[in-house]
């Protein structure tokens, strides 16, 4: 199918072959037959696509804050590999359209087949030819409603939520300053609840519009005529509402807007406009500033959006849904009309050279809208990413060595995202015998980004494509955490090698469930992404330390730091404890070190935070105590690690520099400067490829692979209980 792409670093806009996205669960399937350009938000994200590297730091300071404390936390090499990633992407274009279900998705009960929906979302609703949609993020399109208009649905839903926001009231007067697409929506929605409204634009045309859609005057910011008009509609006291729709980097919207509101008045930022309030006008009126948060409740919440977990009505009367549903319902009652608005149609196929002409001035336009092909074309069969029962396989007699391959390994990613895209993917572009066979995503672009940049022959949504692949030689299984152990299951069954990014499960029975895969199949052939034991300089420092006779002491600090709100890291409900997510990495780490596996787990935290003590117990007394902590500094290194055993000592600071002290003198690991970081990323795929091309043994065995998971779970019933966890099959 094809789709509106651009690439941010470059501005470069394509219309892109891309897979069809899969009809998952929760969600529809949904052919576009309209969807809309928000020429105000999109032709922003356009316009900054085309600035200098400089110049786009300067618009997205909340991004150059981000990479400085990521070149704090991982280095600039790594930092760099990340940033240029994602700037070297594909990016989606739209967020507004009207199409057909094409597919339904297990769990929705309310469309059907051939219905038409409106759908919201910049990742659900694109300039695509197929969509998938989850249920919070569409709704039915009323009878009488053109597909054309019932396109309006999400930019309306921005512009109702934004006069809820003003909490308009009969016979109140508004202000409303920029007459762009929203402001001219605002406009009518305002007219419809019996506001009277003074419209602002520096454009004579839109004015004369907003004007004949129901604006009781409308006039240049400058001008006289618009506080001639606000005095005379208000007897002198200053409109009740303002209503920022304007963008740009000029202060004079929040400065028309105190000199006219009235005192206590109501000012509501809907668009993306400067915001240096002048505190004497503010402070004199006591004026309410208020934000509208786009569509409306549930915007940002990733289990309304894409879990469909609904607002009770109760609670929260105004949903995204609801807002959409009901932008809807006024089109069809004939209380706001959207045909006046649409200012010029374009075929799907003209979508680059329409974003031209927008972005050059050749097109002056309202509101823009894509058509695409007739709506009874034939359907393009999209795959069904629901996971299907896998057959019962018969039980091998004994397990086999794989044989050597000859030709180059060729292997399969499901999941193309930061950390595939950033630390695995370019250690394996161009190595000598490795083929990039296939990537498969959940969403199309993504998949079609990674076949792009790191040469994939395929790109997909389809997870049994690579799975059923007799080609394939090995899989990646680089996706959240919640779907590790089911996908790393699976592809043990389908005969593949498997390299699993950390956790390789979230529970017990996730972890017994793999195991038993293995027995089935008689197919061992998995590594887990422990990577540090792969690192260069620990590896060198743990020769200068030597063998050891006696017990060690370990300790491992680890600062992990806060997350942002909002990280799918902390959905414990589904993505397991920030822990059990990440603290494998240390649990393999001490246990390489001390050359066993844990017999025992300890683990206390402190009262009122996120902090966790952990104490590995090991067979021959020595002890590890994993300090991860979330509340220190950023500024202080992430990872130090100190083993002391038979007077010896080795340090490790942040894998940039490692030492080994012996009584008599101190020995460098590496170099007494420190390096760039390297966490092992680069050896550990060299010795998983090497594995699977020679049929030898995996890089660490499955037994320390599954002890390391028991060990990580088992912090959790160690927390609960407040005793030391005995761990069963220790060896």
């Amino acid at each position: 199918m094809k789709q509106v792409v651009q690439n941010y670093k470059s501005g470069e806009l394509a219309l892109l072959d891309v897979p069809a996205p899969g009809c998952k669960p929760g969600g529809v399937l949904v052919r576009s037959a309209f969807s809309l350009i928000s020429t105000g938000t999109e032709m922003m994200k356009v316009s900054e696509a085309g600035m200098s590297m400089l110049g786009k730091a300067r618009s997205r300071p909340d991004q150059v804050a981000k990479v400085v404390q990521s070149v704090a936390a991982n280095g600039v090499p790594a930092t760099y590999r990340k940033v240029m990633g994602k700037l070297d992407s594909y990016t989606p274009l739209g967020y507004s359209l009207c199409g057909v279900v094409e597919q339904v998705g297990a769990g929705i009960d309310d469309v059907k087949v051939g219905d038409v929906v409106a759908c919201a979302g910049n990742e659900h609703a694109l300039h695509a030819e197929l969509n998938w949609v989850p249920k919070n993020l569409y709704v039915p399109v009323p009878d009488g409603v053109a597909p054309r208009h019932a396109a309006f649905g999400t930019v309306g839903s921005i512009a109702l939520q934004g006069v809820r926001q003003g909490e308009s009231r009969l016979g109140e007067v508004a202000l409303v300053i920029g007459l762009g697409l929203i402001g001219q929506l605002v406009t009518q929605l305002l007219n419809a609840s019996g506001v009277r409204v003074v419209g602002v634009d520096p454009d004579p045309a839109r004015c004369e519009l907003a004007e004949r859609l129901g604006a009781a005057a409308c006039g240049d910011p400058g001008s006289a005529s618009v506080e001639s008009a606000v005095a005379e509609l208000t007897g002198g006291m200053g409109v009740d509402q303002v209503y920022l729709a304007a963008g740009g980097s000029s202060n004079q919207p929040v400065e028309l807007a105190a000199r006219l509101c009235r005192d206590r008045g109501r000012v509501i930022d809907i668009g993306k406009c400067r915001l240096d309030l002048p505190w004497n006008a503010y402070y004199e009126k006591e004026l309410d500033v208020r934000f509208s948060r786009s569509y409306g409740p549930g915007r940002y919440d990733p289990e309304y959006e894409l879990q469909g977990r609904d607002y009770p009505v109760g609670y929260v009367r105004w949903t995204e849904r609801r807002n959409l549903g009901c932008f809807l319902d006024l089109i069809a009652r004939g209380s706001v009309d959207v045909e006046p608005l649409v200012s010029h149609v374009a075929d799907f196929e003209d979508a680059v050279e329409t974003y031209r002409r927008l972005e050059e001035g050749g097109l002056k336009a309202v509101a823009v809208l894509f058509r695409y092909a007739a709506e009874d074309a034939p359907a393009v069969e999209a795959p069904e990413v629901a996971v299907p029962k896998v057959p019962e396989l018969p039980r091998p007699s004994g397990r086999t060595a794989p044989a050597r391959r000859s030709g180059p390994v060729r292997l399969a990613f499901v999941g193309a995202g930061n950390y595939a895209s950033s630390m695995l993917l370019p250690h394996l572009t161009g190595r000598d015998g490795v083929e990039l066979s296939t990537v498969v995503t959940t969403t199309a672009l993504s998949a079609a980004n990674a076949q792009r940049k790191f040469g994939f022959g395929r790109a997909t949504t389809d997870l049994d494509a690579a799975l059923g692949d007799p080609a394939v030689d090995a899989v990646f299984v680089v996706t959240r955490h919640s779907s590790h152990a089911e996908l790393t299951r699976r592809a043990l069954l389908a005969g593949k090698a498997v390299f699993v990014e950390k956790p390789l499960a979230l529970t017990e029975e996730e972890l017994a469930s793999v195991l038993a895969a293995v027995e089935e199949s008689g197919n061992d052939r998995i590594q887990v992404g422990f990577n540090r034991r792969f690192a260069p300089l620990l590896r060198e420092a743990r020769e200068l330390f030597g063998d050891r006779t006696g017990p060690a002491s370990l300790r491992y600090l680890v600062n992990a730091g806060r997350l942002d709100h909002g990280s799918w890291y902390l959905r414990q409900d589904t993505e397991g404890s920030r822990f059990a997510g990440e603290g494998g990495h240390f649990v393999d780490t001490a246990s390489w070190l001390l050359d066993a596996d844990p017999v025992s787990v300890y683990a206390a935290a402190p009262a009122g935070n996120e902090d966790l003590q952990i104490v590995l117990g090991y067979p021959d007394g020595s002890t590890a105590t994993i300090s991860y902590v979330t509340s220190g500094p950023s500024s202080f290194p992430k990872e130090t690690l100190d083993l002391i055993a038979d007077g010896k000592v080795l340090r490790l600071d942040d894998f940039t520099r490692a030492s080994v002290y012996d009584g008599r003198r101190r020995q460098w690991a590496g170099s007494r400067l420190p390096k760039a970081r390297d966490k092992g990323q680069n050896a550990e795929l060299a010795a998983f490829v090497r594995a699977v091309r020679t049929g030898g043994p995996m890089p660490v065995p499955l037994e320390s692979l599954a002890a390391t998971t028991t060990a990580t779970l088992a912090v959790r019933t160690a927390l609960a209980s407040g005793v030391p966890v005995t761990l069963a099959g220790a060896r």
